[in-house]
């Protein structure tokens, strides 16, 4: 392959050009309420169901990844490299390299269109990414990685492509990350072609649409699980008899949850988020072998969000799993002093946790005080956030102008 690119492109002609170049990005986490499990098509990352997420605030949750390219980088090696949180990492997985072979391809194009363009195309890529969450524990670290490394390599090659048009690309990397290329309440459309071209990312609603919208994310575990989404949903579908009910039930919540989020109706967001999370959670126990991406830490949180609801008398707040055991508890603003009085026995001295204590911290209840040992003993961190916005690009890169890391 080097030798091709040489043959290509003669050593002198590439050498006229020793820039490095560069480009940096922060991507979100995104939380789905409409789950997506299972796949058509696994090489192209097609899904069995339509999912939809809320874009998490970067201020708390985001990977930050700078993509740089130069001829010069040949002479060190011509492969291409990840840095990912200070350990050098492999870009040889399939998923990996079809992400950067639909970037290069686009990146081609323009430059076979207009010829003064500098061919970054073949340039070999450095990336260097880093999160502020734990990986691989549940907290969306792919879908947030692979959206900041597509939109940061399609700024350094200059492409015209749409968020919506980039989350193709995206999805081939993580299906999720397709969804984190937008921000607010984003659809992933699972599409009906072979080919997958219809298989993209949909804005439901910007942030400004239902800003009020918060989380608040019980992190039971940093530990990184152990069945990976990927292969957890393969076996699901080759062996859940609930998995074929729940595929067909989805069409009919995403109508649903598309009308609540338009609507701001809380209440009924609320109740699909809830139930979607059962019933995803329920199909994965009917893997065989079971999967628990859920702990006792995990049934606790589900106890104390059904507790605090039973006492307000109306539906405060509503909870969510991804693949992990970390709950999500989505709530509306107004709604935060008497979730936080309830929960600050339970979270108080946590690390993330802002409350501080008043008289009205009165807890879950009486006959509650085993879910409030529970989220004591269970919870390692709290992080509170609120819905986002899609990518951003940052000036801040982790690559210096003689392409190495910071």
């Amino acid at each position: 392959m080097f030798k091709r690119f040489h043959q290509l492109y003669p050593a002198d002609s590439m050498a006229s050009d020793q820039k490095i170049y560069r480009a940096s990005t922060t991507a979100p986490v995104n939380i789905a309420v409409i789950k997506y499990w299972g796949k058509r098509d696994p090489t192209l990352n097609l899904p069995t169901n339509s999912s939809l997420s809320v874009t998490l605030s970067q201020s708390d949750l985001r990977t930050h990844t700078t993509a740089s390219c130069s001829s010069t980088y040949r002479k060190e090696t011509p492969e291409d490299s990840l840095l990912l949180n200070g350990k050098l990492e492999p870009l040889t997985t399939p998923r990996s390299i079809a992400c950067l072979r639909s970037l290069r391809a686009l990146r081609s194009e323009l430059e076979s269109t207009n010829p003064s363009l500098p061919k970054l195309s073949t340039y070999p890529l450095r990336l260097a990414s880093s999160n502020n969450f734990p990986t691989a524990a549940g907290l969306a670290s792919s879908a947030a990685g692979f959206a900041a490394l597509v939109r940061a390599i399609a700024d350094l090659y200059e492409l015209p492509q749409s968020p919506t048009e980039l989350s193709l690309i995206a999805r081939q990397g993580s299906g999720s990350a397709c969804r984190s290329l937008l921000g607010g309440y984003v659809a992933w459309d699972k599409g009906s072609r072979d080919d997958g071209t219809d298989s993209c990312a949909r804005l439901v609603a910007p942030k400004s649409h239902w800003p009020e919208m918060r989380a608040l994310i019980l992190v039971a575990s940093a530990e990184q699980k152990s069945v990976s989404s990927t292969a957890g949903m393969q076996t699901t579908v080759k062996t859940s008899g609930l998995f074929r009910q729940r595929v067909e039930a989805v069409p009919q919540r995403m109508l649903e949850m598309e009308k609540a989020i338009r609507e701001k109706d809380f209440e009924a967001f609320a109740e699909i988020t809830r139930k979607e999370s059962n019933s995803f959670h329920a199909t994965c126990l009917d893997t065989d072998p079971p999967i628990f991406y859920m702990n006792e830490t995990s049934k606790m949180a589900i106890r104390a969000v059904e507790a605090i609801n039973k006492e307000a008398g109306r539906t405060v707040a509503t909870y969510t799993f991804d693949a992990g055991p970390n709950c999500v508890i989505y709530y509306l603003e107004k709604d935060w002093d008497f979730l936080a009085a309830k929960l600050d026995l339970a979270l108080d001295g946590k690390e993330g946790w802002s409350k501080e204590r008043t008289s009205d911290a009165g807890g879950l209840g009486v006959g509650n005080e085993r879910v409030e040992e529970g989220l004591k003993n269970g919870v390692s961190r709290v992080i509170m956030t609120s819905v986002g916005e899609g990518p951003i690009s940052v000036q801040d890169h982790l690559i210096d102008e003689h392409g190495k890391p910071v």
